[in-house]
């Protein structure tokens, strides 16, 4: 198997080396070796192999892939803000071979078809990605078969375990608040309602990870000689002699000069991230020549875009008290009373769910928006009013407390995942120095835009969040500490609950309210790990680092797949459109190469 934690010595020359075994670089190094057998494959992956991981193999355990002990995520810190309560957020990155797809939370979500639609990319519209999204996956959930594949390699299902009860009762608050239960919103045109979750689990329980569901095969079935993948091992730059990339230079490992130089005879591919493919570029001297200068590094090709908006999800996380069962939520797990081992000794059910019992996409009404500034209402009429398809804001119910259990008193909670789908603020990310142990330049630019309009949608998702979970029949209240704290004469003050909720009627928010509210979003709002747009497909002119064949403007040799090539940002969590983005990466590639 060509799975190295050091590189032989032998292997110093390949025809594609693939920078970052993520989720779109594990998809195109296994459809290239597909091709062409004979063609040499190099993966250069920083992390782990993956493989073994009970956080990693067992679904079950995904949170654990978020605690800052994990072995197999790397944080960025960003810089202080007063947008966000002068506080420095931590963005969660993958660090593992496959990427996020071996670290998340495995929700199928997908895409919009206005979002494909709204890049304006030649060859990347709705219409043109179906096929791939198609090809990718073997779907075993409701809706139409037209949408959906059946013989990919991604298994898609509902897993080994559920929490029904609590998926019925949502589904109902759903109801009463006027949004409709939908069957399928992976059509990529549904949106306004609620669905019971599928996942990126298959039906026996395991997770759908690129490393796992297309590398590791190919690895193993000794019909791909010339496969290699070594973790593990972090790339300094790509080398690039003219206007053309030549290869790489990686880190040097024990025994080896600080640096080691592999040759690329057709094609470098940077698959490293949103964080980790525009600092590789930066290094590599390909950048703005602002920021080169001030990191010490030469500067090849002047291409401002790189690092320049970094885009990502603003989250925030709400908690409430429940009746619900032990069985019914991984409380038990979290808090350590379920032994992890003694689950997977007795392959129980519960290790192959996700805890997450309902999707939720929703849209304010007429009357709610004549209730938004009019800056917002004017960015509404640009952005969504004639996008039917485009959700405000994405929610997913989770059965758990959602964070650290740490002092929060014993019980069954459920918790509230509500992230903004179209953020007007940016970031960005540079580096400060040519060495990998440099620090970044990192502003994840969270709640930033002037008119405040992306506090706005946050400032309403929490009020109908509430809503919704208060008409849930196993609610007992707010866990107030997650919380506003409203003052004891406000109507939106938080409750404790013995018993179910009865004529629920909605909170009436005094403007007050609205201040504790906005402030409070402020001090905890968060990323959704759903990073992006660090390296975007456009012109250059428009500050584009790719075009829609994934080159680097003005170098040869050298494409980007990942995540940080996407132009805008979309209204779904983010594995899907990576996984769409691997695929179309490798069609193109093979047709460029004429295998």
């Amino acid at each position: 198997m060509g799975l190295y934690t050091d590189l032989p010595p032998e292997i110093n020359a390949v025809d594609i080396i693939i920078a970052g075994g993520g989720t779109a670089g594990c998809i195109v190094a296994s459809r290239l070796a597909d091709a062409d057998p004979n063609l040499s494959i190099l993966v250069v992956e920083a992390g782990p192999d993956g493989a073994g991981n009970a956080n990693v193999d067992y679904p079950v355990f995904f949170l654990g892939n978020i605690l800052p002990t994990s072995s197999v995520s790397t944080f960025y810190k960003s810089k202080k803000s007063g947008h966000t309560g002068d506080r420095e957020l931590f963005v969660s990155t993958a660090n593992v071979l496959g990427g996020g797809s071996a670290t998340n939370m495995m929700h199928y979500s997908r895409a919009q078809r206005s979002d494909w639609d709204s890049w304006n990319v030649p060859g990347w519209s709705a219409d043109e990605l179906l096929p791939y999204m198609r090809k990718l996956e073997s779907y075993h959930g409701p809706g139409s078969m037209d949408d959906h594949g059946t013989d990919g390699p991604v298994q898609v299902s509902t897993g080994t375990y559920a929490s029904p009860r609590i998926q019925d009762q949502c589904i109902s608050a759903m109801n009463e608040l006027g949004w409709p239960e939908i069957d399928d919103f992976y059509s990529a045109e549904t949106c306004d309602g609620v669905q019971r979750p599928v996942r990126y689990i298959s039906r026996d329980g395991k997770r759908q990870d690129t490393a796992s569901r297309y590398l590791r095969p190919r690895l193993e079935d000794n019909k791909h000689p010339n496969l290699h993948v070594v973790v593990g091992t972090k790339v300094i730059k790509v080398l690039i002699e003219g206007q053309r990339a030549t290869g790489i230079v990686l880190k040097g490992v024990a025994g080896e000069a600080n640096e080691r130089t592999i040759r690329a005879n057709k094609l470098v591919v940077v698959s490293a991230g949103a964080f980790g493919t525009p600092a590789i570029l930066e290094r590599s001297g390909v950048g703005s020549a602002e920021v080169l200068k001030r990191a010490g590094v030469t500067q090849v090709v002047d291409l401002p875009g790189v690092g320049r908006e970094y885009e990502d999800h603003s989250l925030v996380i709400y908690s409430f008290r429940s009746a619900l069962d032990p069985e019914e939520t991984i409380d038990g797990i979290l808090r350590g009373k379920m032994n992890p081992d003694e689950l997977i000794q007795s392959n129980h059910a519960i290790l192959g769910w996700n805890a997450q019992e309902a999707s939720l996409k929703i849209r304010p009404s007429e009357k709610d928006i004549a209730a938004f500034s009019p800056e917002f209402k004017e960015h509404w009429d640009i952005e969504y009013r004639n996008k039917k398809d485009k959700p405000l804001i994405v929610m997913a119910l989770i059965c758990a407390y959602p964070g650290d259990p740490t002092g929060v008193p014993e019980g069954q909670y459920f918790g509230m995942s509500v992230f903004t789908t179209d953020t007007l603020s940016k970031g960005h990310l540079h580096i400060t120095g040519p060495g990998l142990d440099d620090p970044v330049d990192f502003d994840v630019g969270c709640l930033s835009d002037e008119k405040g309009i992306d506090l706005q949608k946050h400032r309403w998702a929490y009020k109908k969040h509430r809503e919704i979970a208060r008409r849930i029949g196993v609610f007992r209240g707010e866990y107030a500490p997650d919380h506003p704290q409203f003052p004891s004469g406000s109507k939106a003050v938080c409750v404790e609950l013995d018993a179910p909720p009865q004529n629920v009627k909605d909170i009436e928010y005094s403007a007050e309210d609205g201040a504790i509210i906005d402030a409070w979003i402020r001090d905890k709002v968060n990323s959704t790990w759903h990073s992006l747009g660090t390296c975007k497909m456009a012109p250059v002119e428009n500050y584009g680092v790719v075009g829609p064949n994934l080159s680097v403007h003005g170098i040869q040799g050298l494409k980007l797949v990942d995540l940080s090539i996407a132009p805008k940002n979309v209204a779904a969590n983010t594995n899907h459109t990576a996984l769409v983005i691997g695929e179309k990466a490798a069609d193109i590639i093979i047709k460029e190469l004429n295998l």
